[in-house]
């Protein structure tokens, strides 16, 4: 969680149709910003750009005319009915405020499924960045976020979660599905401790801080 070379922070559908103030999914939209959880992925992803960490947007959506769209689900084909479409290129899919987007971000898109790793390609991008943590924040706590750790887990990375940085409906499932579920495969943490933990001094061999030496 401290080694900024092998941690990617990975921000999951924090975009304008999901969490925004004109969401297709008003009441996760709710939760997400009233708890705070909105609020705190931006602290995390200020953090990991004052800290050197490489921070992944994974945003979900789809064509106008639904070519690459799944629909073997009844929640993909709910979406296609939702008054607000995550359109690629449109308003919906752009990052939502107040998480920061700064130009060393990468922002992986996908067509299909229920996970930012499955068949996008982010794989072999985070293995190109050398990652071998991966930090898990976002919506929902319902689908998007249990299945990526699950495909972070199964492909080699060590999943980290910030339980107050995912939101999910209702809000004591969040709970439910960190202390049942997410806590047998991945290390739950929280925003705060992991901001100390990018900004505390690091020792140089032999004594000394490296960042009050410089």
């Amino acid at each position: 969680m401290v080694d900024a070379e092998s941690t990617v922070l990975l921000t999951v559908e924090c975009q304008r149709g999901v969490v925004g103030p004109e969401s297709a999914l008003p009441e996760l939209a709710a939760v997400a910003r009233s708890s705070g959880v909105l609020h705190r992925v931006a602290r995390l992803v200020d953090g990991a750009h004052r800290a050197g960490i490489q921070v992944v947007h994974a945003v979900a959506e789809r064509r106008p005319d639904g070519l690459g769209a799944g629909r073997n689900a009844p929640l993909l084909r709910a979406a296609e009915r939702l008054p607000v479409q995550q359109l690629a290129g449109s308003h919906a899919v752009r990052v939502a405020d107040p998480v920061p987007v700064d130009a060393s971000d990468l922002v992986v898109r996908r067509l299909h499924g229920l996970s930012p790793l499955a068949g996008t390609g982010l794989d072999a991008v985070l293995r190109n960045l050398g990652c071998r943590t991966l930090i898990v924040t976002g919506v929902s706590a319902n689908v998007a976020v249990p299945n990526t750790v699950f495909d972070a887990v199964n492909l080699g990375y060590a999943a980290v979660v910030p339980a107050d940085a995912i939101a999910g409906v209702p809000a004591d499932y969040t709970t439910a599905v960190l202390r049942h579920t997410l806590a047998a495969v991945a290390t739950l943490t929280t925003t705060d401790e992991l901001l100390r933990a990018w900004h505390r001094p690091r020792r140089r061999p032999g004594g000394g801080d490296e960042d009050r030496d410089r």
